[in-house]
């Protein structure tokens, strides 16, 4: 599979944009995109599409779906996470007869497959991370998940998941009665040396949940602890109380203890990408450094960062950050809004608009 590097750089200009500043983002996306914004909020006011996001684990789906959201408005648009779906099933259903009770009599109305519905709410108890829910619960939780509101366009994060599910997303469009919609592979190359520093330098406020990244994404709240001599991010997230964020247990073996399910991603889009009949959208977020001037702005990529003791004060280093891709190039990563402007230039080409 090959990516198509895709250029956001506009010659002769020179304006720069602090990309995590969401006014900034906001003008940003309007001179890289305006026109094609401009397009799909008027495709947006009478139709809609359902986009099947399909990247490795922690390669950015939710967030470029969400900023996509946040550009052409929140209540066209909805972001479905599987994941996301099936945790919160899982947990009303320990926590409340009802509610168990409720799944219980909608899935009976609803689904059909090879299992009871006594035997799909025993497979959802017993879930791991390992094995897959059966391929008709899933499709009949999302269905239940989309029936609570209003039509929307869709991005689906988490299914297909598995080969097996692939064949099942050509007709899922027909299952949810989207039978006029567009329906859309989002493809999604990132390197393993990203996925690797975002689990690895990845930290989790304890309170709020929060999740930001000591190396490519911290907060605007740096401390540092003497008795183990590191530096630690503390959470400025207004509706928290400023606590010190926390490593998750396993998260500093990076990419170690989920080889095999980066494995299967790329397996499940590889054979996505060889499909005919529905339309391709591919997003690269890594591009090789000796091509990145003629392709994008400095202030595109993604910045590292590092920290230093100067007279008891904390001083933050900021720098490009480099390494090697998958095919050994010497590669910068993108910061999500340039990603999203290559998306929406070529969601306004798949919808002929």
């Amino acid at each position: 599979m090959e990516f198509p590097i895709f250029k956001t750089k506009i010659e002769g200009l020179d304006k720069k944009f602090d990309l995590t500043d969401p006014s900034q983002r906001q003008e940003y996306f309007q001179l890289k995109a305006g026109e094609e914004i401009k397009k799909l909020k008027n495709y947006l006011e009478k139709n809609s599409f359902i986009v099947y996001l399909l990247g490795k684990k922690n390669s950015g789906k939710g967030t470029y779906s969400k900023m996509f959201s946040e550009i052409v408005g929140s209540e066209k648009v909805a972001h479905i996470s599987v994941g996301d779906i099936v945790r919160q099933v899982h947990e009303e259903v320990l926590s409340s007869k009802e509610k168990k009770e409720e799944l219980v009599d909608w899935l009976k109305k609803n689904y059909r497959g090879y299992i009871s519905v006594d035997e799909t709410i025993q497979a959802l108890l017993h879930r791991s991370t390992k094995t897959l829910l059966p391929t008709e619960f899933i499709l009949a939780l999302i269905e239940r998940e989309i029936s609570k509101m209003p039509k929307k366009s869709l991005f689906i994060d988490g299914f297909p998941r598995d080969l097996d599910q692939v064949s099942y997303s050509l007709f899922f469009r027909n299952l949810i009665d989207y039978r006029e919609d567009p329906d859309i592979f989002v493809l999604i190359d990132v390197p393993e040396a990203v996925i690797n520093e975002r689990i690895k330098w990845r930290r989790i406020c304890p309170l709020c949940h929060t999740s930001r990244n000591l190396k490519l994404l911290p907060t605007s709240k740096i401390g540092y602890d003497k008795q183990k001599k590191e530096f630690y991010l503390i959470c400025d997230n207004p509706e928290c109380k400023g606590e010190r964020m926390i490593q998750k247990e396993g998260d500093q073996a990076g990419i170690e203890l989920i080889k095999e399910r980066l494995k299967k991603d790329e397996e499940l889009i590889k054979k996505a990408f060889s499909l005919y009949g529905v339309p391709k959208i591919l997003l690269r977020n890594a591009i090789p450094v000796d091509k990145a001037e003629e392709f994008i702005d400095d202030y595109e990529i993604t910045p590292e960062y590092s920290y230093e003791l100067e007279n008891g004060k904390i001083k933050i280093i900021k720098k490009p950050w480099q390494f090697y891709d998958d095919y050994g190039n010497l590669s910068y990563s993108l910061m999500p809004p340039p990603v999203v402007v290559s998306m929406i230039k070529q969601m306004v080409e798949v919808l002929n608009l």
